[in-house]
């Protein structure tokens, strides 16, 4: 196995590539204080060697590991939960009150990630998603505060990409783990020091107003830097939430107009694609635009996808959340 590469920060914070279909795909973020450690958000089953392999490399036991931290319980960030459970025994999850039940009994969760995926693709590039004991289970509701070795780490219910989301603010740092609130920005993007960051709307629970809410809560605390799980550290972060907003606005409008659209996974799609090379190219990307369609290309399937369920729900159906 290959060790996966590693980018450690200041403040004892790490980001272990999680190997997820590509490097710099997806992060697993690492807080280490004073010999005690958690991670946030754990990648897939087979990322957990990576994750291994690094402790090790960093000298800290198995045994250290304190808290296994899920931003949402959507595969790529939470497929490796129960392997993670199972390697590291001080371990407690800490998990989204609408997530920790699909953590103890996961059928429901695989069972949606085949409608998704498909069956065989689900198995290869997730494996076994085994039930996690509910007792080392703890429910992080909005405002509630675990304690690292001493170092408070707080938890904000941030809907919009999904209902089972939580942000998690480290005031050492004055940094948010943002998972998919904060959207995605791929290093391969940036330029000269410039993130480019936009929205991910993927299945099944998108919700525009709750994510232009959640954005802005994670400003009021006027953090110094968002850690995505899509991919790590980025700054310059009031641009970006101004950036995140247009783009939320400009994701509904092609939502929208493709409402009535005979096939509207392929306008919607198209019109994405569309968006995002232009904006890329606004921000001075110098990647060939075919570079950048592979780069996107599954995220843009995954955003039409969230458009087109979001399209067919009941104007009213996050009044009764």
């Amino acid at each position: 196995m290959n060790l996966p590469v590693v980018i450690d920060y200041e403040d004892g914070i790490s980001a272990i590539d999680a190997q997820f279909h590509r490097p710099r795909r997806a992060a697993i973020h690492l807080i280490v204080e004073n010999g005690s450690a958690a991670l946030i958000d754990t990648g897939t089953n087979f990322s957990i060697p990576g994750v291994v392999a690094s402790l090790k490399q960093k000298s800290i036991a198995k045994e250290a590991v304190a808290y296994i931290i899920l931003t949402h319980i959507h595969l790529d960030h939470a497929g490796g939960a129960s392997e993670c459970m199972r390697l590291f025994p001080n371990a407690k999850l800490i998990v989204h009150p609408r997530g920790a039940s699909h953590m103890a009994n996961p059928a429901r969760l695989v069972a949606g990630a085949i409608t998704v995926y498909g069956e065989s693709e689900f198995k290869r590039v997730y494996g076994e998603i085994y039930p996690i004991e509910a007792d080392r289970i703890i429910e992080a509701v909005d405002g509630s505060t675990i304690e690292l070795n001493g170092r408070p780490l707080l938890f904000l219910d941030t809907p919009g990409h999904a209902r089972h989301h939580n942000c998690i603010f480290d005031a050492r740092s004055q940094s948010f783990f943002t998972g998919d609130t904060f959207g995605v920005s791929y290093r391969e993007l940036d330029v000269d020091g410039m993130e480019f960051v936009f929205p991910t709307t993927s299945p099944v629970q998108f919700d525009p107003a709750a994510a232009h809410h959640s954005i802005d809560r994670i400003m009021s605390y006027q953090p110094r830097h968002a850690f995505l799980t899509h991919y790590s550290r980025i700054n310059h972060l009031t641009r970006h939430a101004g950036s995140m907003h247009e783009l939320i606005d400009a994701h509904v409008e092609i939502a929208q107009r493709a409402r009535e659209h005979q096939d509207r996974a392929a306008e919607i799609s198209e019109a994405l694609t569309d968006l995002l090379l232009n904006q890329l190219t606004k921000h001075g990307c110098r990647l060939a635009q075919v570079e950048i369609k592979e780069l996107l290309q599954s995220d843009i399937r995954l955003n039409t996808q969230g458009l087109i369920h979001w399209l067919d729900q009941p104007t009213d159906r996050f009044k009764q959340l």
